[in-house]
């Protein structure tokens, strides 16, 4: 019986503007490593069969990240694109000949193998899901002039997050039909499978810690983590 082959691709083409440091986010040093070795290695220890690296900084990411730390299952580093959809479409492009593909931001230090699992283990089933966790806040949407208009039912409302895995002919599909008719507002890979409407996408629990570092204040966060 054929293995499926599950491919990861780990995105760190941002720019990292936001965080108003000297270098890239994703090469900021966190406790004794860049920020990028860690989602790096959580996949190279879990039971993805390769990893495709999508950054503009092939030679360093290969000398002082990959070889360096010994990420083996880094097959290959594609340059990012403008924008966070067309980076993950130039992932998918060299993924090809994978059954299931997890999608996951590089600036998400914190994940785990119990996520990396229940997102392979669920996505051969539902073909699409992505890990989240509830709101603790009480949320307000609100008009153009900043008065609130509704306040939705916090129970139904989550912080969606990476890890998200799908079935890889699935998400290709919905990638190329949202860039051959030029959708924009694209903030999440969800929200391609979402408007193929072909597939319900399933949210599964992640974790509070598997926060995206942004910005100084996430990085304080992420050291407190790293102390504990």
């Amino acid at each position: 019986m054929k293995k499926d082959r599950v491919t990861a691709i780990v995105l760190a083409g941002g720019s990292g503007s936001r965080m108003g440091a000297d270098c890239k986010k994703q090469y900021m040093i966190l406790g004794e490593y860049p920020l990028l070795y860690y989602s790096l290695k959580a996949f190279q220890d879990s039971p993805v069969d390769e990893i495709i690296l999508v950054a503009n900084e092939e030679t360093y990411c290969r000398k002082e990240i990959i070889e360096k730390y010994g990420i083996s299952k880094v097959k290959k580093i594609v340059p990012g694109g403008e924008e966070r959809y067309k980076s993950v479409y130039n992932g998918l492009l060299e993924a090809k000949g994978c059954d299931y593909v997890l999608i996951h931001d590089g600036a998400r230090p914190f994940l785990t193998q119990d996520i990396i699992g229940r997102c392979i283990s669920q996505v051969k089933t539902v073909q699409a899901c992505v890990v989240g966790m509830p709101v603790k806040d009480t949320i307000k949407i609100v008009d153009k002039e900043g008065y609130a208009k509704l306040t939705p039912d916090r129970n139904t409302i989550y912080m969606v997050q990476t890890p998200q895995a799908f079935s890889y002919s699935l998400i290709l599909r919905a990638y190329e039909k949202v860039i051959k008719e030029q959708v924009t507002g694209i903030t999440d890979d969800a929200m391609v499978v979402e408007y193929l409407q072909e597939k319900k996408v399933k949210l599964i629990e992640g974790s509070y810690q598997n926060i995206k570092i942004t910005t100084p204040e996430d990085l304080l966060i992420a050291r407190a983590f790293l102390q504990r």
